[in-house]
């Protein structure tokens, strides 16, 4: 197998990071063939499938390339942890494809193993309806950023009918009946509030380049 470039240290990819931010291609290259380690790291994991290690390599590549290009430093980990995840879940992908398009092969035909050596195969995959790992981050980003809006942009009465609607900081979801009975109000009242509320976060939500 070739030799790949050393990985960056972590001062080395943030400065790399803040460039492609700006729009230096050249940095995004950068980035992406100091990964490239990352890629075959991963792809090894898959090699006693039917398919030949460079091609397992490109298609991983194309993995570490969507997650340099939707990383956020907001995600709570380093680029190469959700690099990791996004080129598992690209040949994940590939096998997946490649069982639905190819009928004559068993679902029982070993493609690999695991990380504890554990042999799998492609009914494995087939039956775990994973979603995409970018889609769930920063589906997860934007539900954080959301709570965090809640106690800052709602009134007092419009964060404890969001608040008991929804279940949230640990309260139990109540229905707009009983959150009338609580408060004393009609629930169509309850329900013009919490309307306006959810107005309210969502515009908070777009202000704050949230959606972004």
């Amino acid at each position: 197998m070739k030799t790949f470039l050393s990985p960056l240290t972590p001062e080395q990819e943030n400065e790399c990071l803040q460039k492609m931010k700006r729009g230096d291609l050249e940095a995004k290259k950068e980035l992406t063939l100091r990964n490239m380690r990352l890629v075959a790291h991963v792809a090894k994991k898959y090699q006693n499938s039917d398919e030949d290690m460079e091609d397992l390599i490109s298609i991983g590549t194309i993995g570490l390339i969507k997650a340099i290009s939707t990383y956020k430093e907001d995600y709570g980990s380093r680029l190469a942890t959700y690099a990791a995840r996004c080129i598992d879940n690209e040949l994940l992908m590939h096998f997946r494809a490649k069982k639905k398009t190819s009928r004559e092969v068993s679902l029982y035909e070993p493609i690999g193993t695991d990380k504890e050596g554990n042999q799998i195969c492609l009914l494995d995959i087939a039956t775990v309806d994973e979603p995409d790992v970018v889609e769930q981050l920063e589906m997860d980003r934007q539900t954080r950023k959301v709570l965090e809006l809640v106690p800052g942009v709602l009134g007092e009465r419009e964060y404890f009918i969001i608040r008991n609607r929804y279940g949230l900081f640990g309260a139990k979801p109540m229905t707009q009946r009983e959150i009338a009975s609580a408060l004393g109000i009609s629930r169509s009242y309850v329900s013009r509030i919490e309307k306006k509320a959810l107005e309210k976060l969502k515009k908070g939500f777009m202000e704050s380049g949230g959606g972004a």
